[in-house]
């Protein structure tokens, strides 16, 4: 039976797999970027939570608190989050970019084409 105090992996566990299932699999680039997207906030879920320290609190410092929760991983996720943003913004450019050049953003006909003109037209 699945522990309910662990829900949070399994929440990460399925993400993380359904975001690198849509990136293998997917032939379309716009999905392969969302595939990275669900990929990425697993990640981001799986750092938080084991961030979190059960009874903690901020790290200020009062009277009757002894435990405290670690800020650094949260604050490092927020630098990830951004790092995201930005590979987001420059994996969608690209694709606008493809999807000139190419008129197509399938993958398979992206190499199709890139093979013809490589090897010329077959007769």
């Amino acid at each position: 039976m699945i522990s309910l105090e662990l829900y949070n992996y399994w929440v990460v566990i399925f993400l993380m797999m359904a975001g690198f299932y849509t990136l293998i699999v997917s032939n379309h680039l716009i999905k392969k970027i969302v595939g990275l997207n669900i990929f990425q906030t697993s990640v981001f879920m799986l750092y938080i939570s084991m961030g979190k320290v059960a009874g903690g609190t901020a790290p200020i410092a009062a009277e009757g608190i002894e435990t405290y929760s670690n800020p650094l991983p949260h604050v490092l996720i927020l630098t990830a989050i951004v790092v995201g943003i930005a590979t987001t913004s420059l994996a969608l450019a690209l694709v606008i970019r493809i999807k000139e050049s190419y008129g197509t953003v399938q993958e398979n006909e992206i190499l199709e084409l890139d093979h013809i003109s490589d090897t010329g037209p077959q007769a």
